[in-house]
């Protein structure tokens, strides 16, 4: 589990892609990771395969490269780092699994103030205004949707230590929705009988 309060940013030294998968090699200032932990790149939780002087290396399966921008990196990329939240840790930003579901693509962005206005393309259905989404694994605030994009609003330091800085119109980033969502998602469809009607007799 992360929280999507990105740690460093890092350039990618290495990623070899091919027909079984591939393999990413970076560096990161993580003097407490183990082989088998996991890390999220980009929001994409993966387990680390090596590491040797602070460089580590990760398989990344054909099914995540298929749904993430992971397969879009090149050498010298540069990505956000979390490292798996620890039990003793607080809980800040919002509860953010790794899984991708889906990718966006970068509509438009302005300023707004000292912030940066930053709007999305992508399936909204499960996105609330004010509601929490993982954008390239950055725990961010919905501050207006639509049918097909919705904005979030970057401050100063968000624009500063991750690399939603480095974004421009028609890029492609990850997109994982509030995990609150997707379970009321598939526990109102009409097999479990969860309806509003159901809601409202029972004191809901």
């Amino acid at each position: 589990m992360f929280t999507g309060l990105i740690e460093q940013t890092t350039k990618i030294k290495n990623i070899s892609i091919n027909s079984n998968g591939a393999k990413i090699t970076f560096s990161a200032d993580f003097d407490d990771v183990k082989i088998g932990n996991s890390i999220a790149i980009n929001g994409v939780c993966l387990s680390v395969t090596n590491i040797e002087n602070n460089c580590f290396e990760a398989d990344i399966m054909l099914e995540t490269l298929n749904l993430t921008n992971l397969k879009n990196l090149k050498k010298g990329d540069i990505v956000n780092l979390e490292r798996a939240m620890g039990a003793n840790a607080r809980f800040e930003g919002h509860i953010v699994s790794g899984h991708i579901d889906t990718t966006a693509i970068v509509k438009s962005i302005s300023k707004d103030g000292f912030a940066l206005r930053m709007t999305f393309n992508c399936n909204t259905d499960l996105i609330v205004k004010k509601g929490s989404i993982a954008i390239n694994g950055v725990s961010l605030t919905v501050v207006d949707i639509s049918n097909n994009y919705f904005e979030v609003s970057l401050i100063p330091e968000t624009i500063k230590n991750t690399n939603l800085n480095n974004l421009k119109a028609g890029d492609t980033v990850n997109i994982e929705y509030d995990i609150l969502g997707k379970y009321i998602q598939k526990f109102t469809q009409p097999k479990y009988g969860i309806t509003l009607e159901f809601l409202k007799e029972n004191g809901f």
